[in-house]
């Protein structure tokens, strides 16, 4: 069952989601308004050959891409250790470097994980490497293969709405996973959120929710507009599988 803040956060993911695929620029008082960012290639030929579900999935990549970006770099500042297994540079750099030079998102420093197995080699207790960057390289490899291993789309291309549905679910799971993955002293391999007397940090919880948020409301437009029905899966978190794609 998905939490209740998470459904929450679906609908302002939905609205954002909306609204970021909007093509005129918002007018306040007068003045023109920064819009949200859209395609570079807004005005190339390639958009000719794009259908509005097209465009919808480009936004959705998109904003989960940026999510995961925020997210890296967050993960990095509460758990500095990683960073420094990885590289000197700052955790922007560090960022920007995996995100802009991919390298087919096969990274020697992950053992070349992707998908679920990085997800879970981050939080195994026998594993020493970088956890941020085997998590988030997980996190988006696995996004991208729910998206027929595509990151923009165009109208021969076809998106399974049950993969996408599946790639929800598991950012659930391995939310949960990385709130209660803990070492042999009781430790969270990876701090997160940060509730105490002193502060109330949710920011982690917030981000991961627009993730799961416009997963879902996508894969539910999707199969809707292919007439095509989802599974939907329940299970327990603490005993929770992966769900293939």
């Amino acid at each position: 069952m998905i939490p209740k803040c998470y459904r929450l956060l679906a609908l302002g993911a939905a609205v954002a989601l909306l609204a970021a695929c909007a093509a005129t620029e918002p007018v306040k008082n007068g003045k023109s308004v920064k819009p949200i960012p859209q395609q570079g290639d807004r005005s190339s030929l390639g958009q000719f050959a794009k259908s509005d579900f097209d465009h919808l999935a480009d936004v959705e990549m998109r904003e989960n891409t940026q999510s995961l970006r925020v997210l890296m770099v967050k993960l990095y500042k509460r758990n500095p250790r990683e960073l420094r297994k990885s590289t000197a540079d700052s955790a922007e750099e560090m960022v920007k470097s995996v995100f802009e030079n991919k390298r087919d998102w096969r990274f020697n420093e992950i053992n070349k994980a992707q998908g679920t197995d990085a997800i879970q080699q981050a939080l195994r207790p026998d594993y020493f490497g970088d956890r941020v960057l085997s998590l988030i390289v997980g996190l988006q490899t696995m996004l991208i293969k729910a998206h027929g291993g595509k990151t923009e789309f165009y109208l021969t291309d076809s998106i399974e709405p049950q993969n996408v549905y599946n790639a929800a679910r598991n950012v659930e799971i391995a939310v949960w996973k990385l709130s209660n993955a803990r070492d042999d002293t009781g430790q969270l391999y990876l701090l997160t959120n940060e509730l105490n007397g002193n502060e109330r940090n949710l920011s982690f919880e917030r981000e991961f929710g627009k993730i799961i948020g416009s997963l879902d409301l996508f894969a539910i437009t999707l199969s809707e507009k292919l007439q095509r029905s989802i599974t939907r899966v329940v299970q327990t978190f603490a005993t929770a599988l992966f769900l293939p794609f």
